[in-house]
């Protein structure tokens, strides 16, 4: 959160009115949320608190984290593929025990 914190007070180099995420984020999450933050007295600090409790409350600090991109080690690209295999494997055996349970009492057995 430190990172998108010092990115936003890195683009506000004059203090305005109000603090608008808008302008922070790209045009497609720009009319999927907005967080608005009015600036009292010149306190710049107090709002960017808010802004934040604000962010990670509307979850776009999940956002934020999801879109930065880094090195992802061959090993750990094994471990998450092998994860997500097991995952899948096991959402298909709970949806056919499902549906063998459903069929069996539509039948009435």
């Amino acid at each position: 959160m430190n990172k998108a914190t010092s990115h936003i007070t890195s683009l506000l180099k004059q203090p305005s009115h109000s603090l608008t995420l808008n302008s922070v984020l790209s045009s497609s999450l720009q009319q999927w949320r907005g967080i608005r933050v009015k600036v009292r007295n010149g306190n710049l600090d107090q709002a960017l608190q808010l802004m934040q409790r604000k962010m990670q409350a509307s979850g776009v600090e999940r956002l934020i984290k999801q879109n930065v991109e880094h090195h992802i080690k061959n090993s750990e690209k094994r471990v998450l593929a092998r994860k997500s295999l097991e995952r899948r494997i096991q959402a298909q055996e709970l949806s056919r025990k499902l549906k063998s349970i459903l069929t069996k009492k539509v039948r009435g057995l």
